[in-house]
């Protein structure tokens, strides 16, 4: 099959990307990013902008698309440009795959993700998921980690602190608490893509320990 990869360089993007160049499965993977990605003889990685995107690219038809794209508040340092890279890049990269013929999108969401939180970060995850159900893919999967578990390329000090709590208190901790390694959230993700079911499907935290 050929995949849509948006957020190959991050930490969950990039066990994606490299379980699915492993993967007999996967034909060819587009990946557009805005830094160069290293070279695969499956990977196509155009070098884009976010903020104008190829409308007509023909890339853009594939047979599944994962988006991993995501950023933090801290780097991001003013809630629209948190927006922007969380909700408005994957809703508009979902709309022009949709409208070139992709039939399946798989979001890496998060635990907790609702329109209605009072946590900014999970009321635009919810954001997202709810217009993502309004463009109508035949295939949609929301895979919903928590604590995301991996070694980062920036440093986050405070989120280090959290992984060590909860690694302590693991066996002590329901299912949903505990930490997702990214490589596990990797491999969900892409075997949604794979199995293409239809309808709405949400996997949550618990199923990805």
């Amino acid at each position: 099959m050929k995949l849509i990869l948006i957020g190959a360089s991050g930490l969950v993007g990039q066990h994606v990307l490299q379980i699915a160049l492993d993967d007999a499965r996967i034909e060819r993977v587009i990946a557009p990013t805005r830094q160069p990605l290293p070279t695969h003889p499956k990977l196509f990685a155009p070098i884009v902008s976010f903020d104008d995107l190829p409308a007509n690219a023909d890339w853009w038809s594939a047979d599944a698309l994962i988006c991993t794209l995501g950023t933090t508040m801290k780097k991001a340092k003013f809630q629209a440009a948190f927006k922007r890279v969380d909700y408005d890049y994957p809703l508009m990269a979902a709309k022009l795959a949709k409208q070139q013929g992709t039939e399946t999108y798989v979001l890496n969401s998060a635990i907790g993700a609702n329109v209605s939180s009072r946590f900014f970060y999970n009321q635009v995850k919810g954001e997202l998921e709810q217009s993502l159900t309004q463009c109508h893919f035949t295939s949609l999967s929301f895979v919903r980690p928590g604590m995301i578990g991996g070694n980062r390329q920036e440093s986050r000090p405070s989120e280090r602190l959290m992984m060590l709590t909860l690694m302590l208190l693991g066996p002590i901790l329901p299912k949903k608490c505990c930490i997702n390694p990214a490589h596990t959230i990797a491999k969900a993700l892409l075997e949604a893509a794979i199995a293409k079911r239809a309808g709405i499907h949400e996997i949550n935290s618990e199923a990805l320990i």
